[in-house]
């Protein structure tokens, strides 16, 4: 067996090889195999490996080359509008589906064909906040949270120079930005801490984020933070009737506004955009990660709407992800809370995009083979966003021929039950209920921030309930008192109550959420939001029939199969009888009346004072119903500015027609 100065040697020819042909390709041949990034990362590599092994650096080594006052806490905050998240895309090739996508749905919506707009604004690095303004002040600056909630940083938002205390208007209204910090202030942290001989900071975007969480706003104020503002969330006065007016609206209010936006007339030219700012982006004094793409006209923004988590007409376009090379030193496979088995990468810890990544999804067996990766390969690793790591390809020139082969287990490692896998399927599952890994990762899931949302509660106290016996179930813990936690490690009396008080704080919430939470096959925020709009309780979806389940929009028969058979199962049915008996599902969106029951409206043109949204939850909480084509079915068509052929279609049925006014006199 080799000793850990052989290994050493031996690498440090590897890379010096494998840095030198990838060298000569790109300068002299001006070809490139690999990204920038994964190079950059073989070099790092070797110059800590001469660095440790002063012995082996040579003469001929790339690396030898000469180049040129303060809060107890912060307060909890209900949005008054909710925050969305958008979707990613990576490539053109889906930047282009997603065009094709939009012209479809504004097909059917409004009956557009011709080629139209989108606004293109570069998607800053940095914090998203929530501000708030009454009569032109500054009122509230919040967190994003989870979309619902968020946290109260006014405080130290105040101190940031380009956010204005009171706007140029004396008017109400929400707007949404990002928090960000220069590359030249970050740096400038950097080299004080290290004076001082503390860590340093991972990347600005983190530096922005922990500034604005401090209790201390004086830290804030230290920082030099700065800010972008893109977008009018809520207003009291008439919303512009585009997104680049919108942009040009907040730089009169006073907002600082990116000036790197354009109009593009179609998706040729937003790609030549993002690939222009993609070249670009490293000179600008902020980090940017992508170009955010936003059909331009508010009234097809709201004919599109949103999902359950983001906004059917906008999408971010990401830059090339950061890449990276390591070491496979061991692959382990994990059971996740659906059963399915995914192999995971041990990595040798390498540093990625701001942080040290040391695994990385397989994903399952196929892209194994598809990768032909094995254990002790050197990969090129991509970390885009908050994605999970994944494996990108296999260095193979790179092997010594000591590398071993991955073989799928054929019982779960967990629990010992035979894996099954069905014909067509690359996932391999563990199909016993009861093993505690799926078991343990459904309570990770039940208790996350899409779900129930319990502060404090993450996996390793989680682990630590489980591991006691203090709970079985997730309904068991809505069950602890601070008695039983005290005695566990790091728990306190002070920590106890705060668990219990943020338990208990939960006990209410809407059916939305307690769909996410129960963990349904393919039920995700999109799929959960659809069949809370359409049974209203989850009594009637449990009782709901395949049909019934594969008429609700967006739920196809293989989704409708998954929701059927969850509430048909015993266990299930238990498990569900004993959470509802500890907590109580609100329906957000309830009738309150049933002023317009029975009756059926189509909405068309731009509302001034409502949302399209707003708008639909209104009719339906008073009983009606909110259609998207006109019949002779139809009882109303609301009528707001440059309505489109739904317009035309009411006259010809000679449905009624009525104006905003008219409209909102009748949901008083």
């Amino acid at each position: 067996m080799l000793s850990e100065k052989e290994r050493a040697k031996e690498r440090i020819e590897k890379l010096k090889k494998a840095v030198n042909h990838h060298r000569y390709l790109y300068h002299v041949l001006d070809k490139q195999e690999i990204s920038d990034a994964a190079l950059d990362s073989l070099k790092h590599e070797l110059a800590e490996l001469e660095k440790k092994f002063p012995e082996f650096l040579a003469p001929d080594s790339p690396t030898q080359r000469v180049g040129g006052k303060p809060l107890d806490k912060f307060v909890k905050v209900r949005h008054k509008v909710k925050q969305w998240s958008f979707d990613d895309v990576f490539s053109e090739e889906e930047m282009r589906e997603f065009d094709a996508k939009i012209k479809r749905m504004l097909k059917k919506e409004l009956a557009v064909e011709a080629e139209f707009g989108y606004t293109c604004e570069l998607k800053i690095d940095g914090f998203k906040v929530v501000l708030e303004y009454e009569k032109g002040m500054l009122k509230t600056a919040a967190t994003r949270g989870d979309g619902i909630i968020g946290e109260d940083v006014t405080q130290n938002v105040r101190t940031i120079e380009s956010v204005p205390l009171k706007l140029e208007k004396e008017i109400d209204a929400i707007v949404e930005g990002e928090i960000w910090m220069s590359k030249k202030e970050f740096e400038r942290l950097n080299k004080e801490r290290k004076k001082v001989g503390e860590d340093l900071f991972a990347n600005p975007r983190n530096v922005a984020a922990g500034s604005i969480r401090q209790l201390d706003s004086k830290i804030a104020a230290s920082r030099k933070l700065d800010s972008f503002v893109y977008d009018i969330s809520w207003s009291s006065e008439k919303l512009p009737r585009t997104q680049i007016e919108e942009l040009q609206e907040l730089n009169k209010f006073g907002f600082k506004v990116n000036k790197y936006f354009k109009h593009c007339k179609n998706i040729n030219e937003v790609i030549g955009f993002w690939r222009d700012w993609e070249k670009k982006k490293d000179s600008l004094p902020y980090g940017v990660d992508g170009v955010v793409v936003k059909l331009n006209k508010r009234e097809w923004q709201e004919a599109l709407g949103y999902t359950g988590k983001s906004p059917r007409f906008a999408v971010a376009f990401k830059f090339a992800a950061e890449e990276a090379t390591t070491i496979v030193e061991d692959i382990q496979v994990q059971v996740g809370r659906t059963g399915a088995l995914t192999p995971v990468a041990h990595l040798k810890p390498v540093k990625v995009a701001g942080s040290t990544v040391s695994r990385a999804t397989l994903h399952n067996i196929e892209e194994i083979k598809r990768l032909g990766v094995k254990i002790g390969d050197t990969v090129v690793i991509r970390k885009a966003g908050d994605v999970i790591p994944e494996v990108l390809e296999v260095l193979k020139n790179m092997r010594s021929g000591k590398e071993k082969k991955f073989k799928m287990p054929e019982k779960c490692p967990v629990c010992g039950t035979k894996i099954v896998q069905e014909k067509g399927s690359p996932i391999a599952k563990c199909p016993n209920k009861k093993c505690p890994s799926r078991h343990r990762r459904s309570l990770y899931y039940f208790t996350s921030k899409r779900a129930f949302n319990f502060d404090g509660l993450g996996p390793k106290i989680i682990d630590a309930l489980l591991d006691n016996g203090l709970i079985q179930d997730a309904a068991d813990i809505f069950n602890l008192k601070e008695g039983d936690l005290v005695p566990l490690e790091r728990f306190g009396e002070k920590s106890a109550e705060n668990l219990v008080k943020a338990i208990n704080e939960r006990r209410e919430i809407d059916l939305e959420r307690f769909l996410i939470s129960l963990g349904i096959m393919h039920v995700g925020e999109g799929t959960a939001q659809d069949l809370a709009d359409k049974f209203s309780s989850i009594e009637k979806l449990g009782k709901a029939t395949l049909e019934r389940l594969t008429a609700v929009e967006n739920v196809g028969e293989k989704v409708a199969e998954s929701i059927y058979g969850w509430f048909k199962d015993e266990y299930n049915k238990r498990f569900l009888k004993k959470l509802l008996a500890r907590v109580k599902i609100i329906n957000v969106r309830h009738r309150v009346s049933n002023k317009l029951k029975g009756m059926k409206f189509v909405l068309t043109g731009t509302l001034a004072s409502i949302s399209r949204d707003r708008a639909k939850e209104k009719i339906k909480e008073l009983g009606g119903e909110a259609i998207e084509s006109v019949s002779k079915n139809t009882d109303y068509v609301v009528a707001g500015e440059n309505p489109g052929s739904k317009y035309d279609k009411a006259k010809e049925l000679s449905v009624k027609i009525i104006d905003e006014n008219k409209f909102l006199d009748m949901i008083k």
